[in-house]
């Protein structure tokens, strides 16, 4: 009986292993969202300590949760105010935070493992390839590489440039300045949106050297990885044969992320022109700066020069149709992402055209690309609606406020109209839960909780229900 028990329980260990194993294997997008979720709890940890806090009491776990979150799936939203609130050891950890998940917790794991043994296993560049969208297994190598010096160059340049304006156009100290510059250099870069001013960046709003920078920074970090390391692969070739020879994917994104930038730009100053708590207290080239910057931080950024509580009803509107939207996949911002808002109008034009498929760019889509494009869409409607739902009915909070802060979880992009501290318990929960959705995409969320991918061996029917 003895050794039969032990056979048995020997089973039931090896059984549980196996199937624990399959979990993780089967599909990397899940190790990439236990990944998140592991580096969201340890930062919970680390900001729970009395040392984070500035008065050297320990921070609620509430508090501690939010800020965690909001840091590694770089969203900027925030319960307290970074630079009063937390200590030199919190601030450090947040952004420790900001840049692992801007990072992407499974690229840095594979650039570790790169950097020690100098090669990747099969199973290490799936889940890369997973988190950093690559287009083939072979790319992962030099798309890991691309993304550490491309991160590295980017917060190098802008945190120098910034120190040296802090440093001599406002006189703070050599230290104070480089802290200054490099911070809201990375989370500028990785769409993060912590600022250590409690009115993040208005105090800069008639400055270009500051905000400019930060809005190259944060453009640069939310078009996506794949677009920059194309850029930079085919500069020399352009410069030879005078052509891009960009894929479908870089020149989607570009020309998209361009044409939101403009209408943002022209939106923003059109309404809010004669706003004198606003655009209105500047001058025209004030009134042309803010009006830019503020469209590139509604691409899931995060910092504002401009007050957001005191914007007009319809700017919040519009402000949350370019957070809803976002920015290039793969990067750091956050969003339904520019190339699905780009699939559904060219699916949209060739319904109103009648033709038959959907082309754009000389390329015809494939009906899978539209279905993911819907997917996406449709899922990031419904959880923005559902949530705003939930917040109405435990806030008190105006409905334009609760839905600009529900989009701004979602999309992960840390605009505020300042309810988010006011707002009970269940509603930062609420937000959190949002945030981390937003993060890691509410595709890579269904696909690592799908069991098993099913292929139908038949096909049904077909027939036509009536539309519209």
């Amino acid at each position: 009986m003895t050794s039969q028990y032990r056979r048995g329980v020997v089973t039931v260990v090896t059984a549980a292993r196996q199937r624990a194993r399959s979990f993780f294997s089967a599909h990397p997008a899940r190790t990439v969202v236990l990944g998140f979720a592991g580096v969201v709890m340890v930062g919970t940890v680390l900001l729970m300590l009395p040392l984070a806090a500035e008065d050297g009491s320990a921070p609620s776990a509430l508090t501690a949760l939010f800020t965690s979150t909001s840091a590694v799936c770089v969203t900027g939203l925030a319960v307290v105010d970074t630079g009063t609130y937390w200590s030199g050891f919190g601030e450090g950890v947040i952004l420790a935070l900001i840049q692992v998940g801007g990072f992407g917790i499974m690229t840095m794991a594979s650039l570790l493992a790169l950097l020690m043994s100098g090669r990747l296993r099969l199973r290490m560049q799936l889940t890369a390839q997973a988190e950093t969208k690559s287009l083939g297994i072979g790319d992962v190598r030099r798309v890991l590489l691309g993304v550490a010096g491309t991160t590295l160059m980017v917060e190098l340049a802008v945190g120098a440039f910034l120190a040296l304006r802090f440093r001599f156009g406002y006189g703070d100290g050599i230290g104070e300045a480089a802290y200054l510059g490099f911070f809201h250099a990375v989370s500028a870069f990785n769409n993060a949106g912590f600022g250590l001013h409690a009115d993040s960046l208005t105090r800069y709003a008639q400055d270009p050297w500051v905000t400019l920078p930060i809005a190259v920074a944060v453009i640069l970090g939310g078009i996506g990885f794949p677009v920059l390391l194309e850029m930079l692969r085919h500069r020399n070739r352009a410069r030879t044969t005078g052509r891009k020879n960009w894929t479908l994917h870089t020149k989607l994104t570009v020309i998209t992320t361009v044409v939101l930038l403009v209408v943002g730009t022209v939106l923003t100053g059109l309404l809010e022109w004669t706003n004198p708590a606003t655009l209105g207290a500047h001058d025209v080239w004030g009134k042309l700066l803010n009006s830019f910057f503020h469209s590139a931080m509604s691409r899931t950024a995060g910092f504002n020069s401009l007050d957001i509580g005191a914007m007009q009803a319809s700017t919040l509107l519009m402000t949350c149709m370019l957070m809803f939207i976002g920015g290039g996949s793969a990067g750091t911002a956050g969003g339904i992402k520019v190339t699905t808002f780009a699939v559904l109008a060219a699916a949209i034009l060739a319904e109103v055209r009648g033709e038959p498929n959907s082309a754009v760019l000389g390329r015809r889509l494939g009906p899978h690309v539209l279905r993911q494009a819907l997917t996406v869409a449709l899922l990031g409607v419904g959880l923005v609606m559902s949530a705003t739902l939930a917040l109405l009915s435990v806030s008190k909070a105006s409905f334009e406020a609760v839905l600009f802060e529900t989009v701004s979880a979602f999309a992960t992009v840390g605009l505020s109209t300042g309810i988010t501290a006011d707002l009970p318990a269940v509603g930062q929960l609420i937000l959190v839960v949002l945030m981390f959705i937003g993060r890691i995409g509410p595709i890579t969320l269904v696909s690592a909780l799908a069991l098993r991918e099913r292929t139908r061996r038949y096909e049904l029917p077909e027939e036509r229900p009536v539309i519209g």
